[in-house]
């Protein structure tokens, strides 16, 4: 099993930022932020040709138990989506919460890294139908 976890779909990448979005909310998540890495390079004047959009995505009671657990994993937090434009296809893609929280050894939040992952994993797909 890799760490990222990646979809290909067709399509406007606005709408299926969208399709994301109505996904995160629908399982108590929020995005916390959108951030146009295609605009942001473009404000530091580089050209990238590629549209991005990362999406910065929480549950924060989840959140909060895993940070009252170990505050470290606070570099880890929120989880990201990427949005992607490669070539004729839209890419949605995450890392697996498992395998990020996975390398600051707590074996106590296992359970809940597997069930935010199935949330992340299954927004993902969500968003590339």
């Amino acid at each position: 099993m890799t760490i990222v976890y990646s979809r290909k779909t067709s399509g406007d990448i606005d709408a299926i930022g969208r399709r994301l979005e109505e996904a995160v909310k629908a399982r108590k998540f929020g995005v916390l932020g959108v951030i146009d890495l295609q605009a942001k390079m473009r404000e530091k004047g580089v050209d990238f040709k590629n549209a991005c959009r990362i999406y910065e995505v929480c549950n924060p009671r989840l959140a909060k138990q895993v940070l009252e657990q170990e505050m470290s994993i606070s570099t880890a937090l929120p989880c990201r989506i990427s949005v992607y434009q490669e070539g004729d296809h839209v890419t949605i893609a995450t890392l697996r919460p498992t395998q990020t929280l996975g390398l600051f050894n707590v074996p106590e939040l296992t359970t809940v890294a597997q069930d935010v992952e199935k949330d992340i994993l299954a927004m993902v797909d969500e968003a590339a139908k």
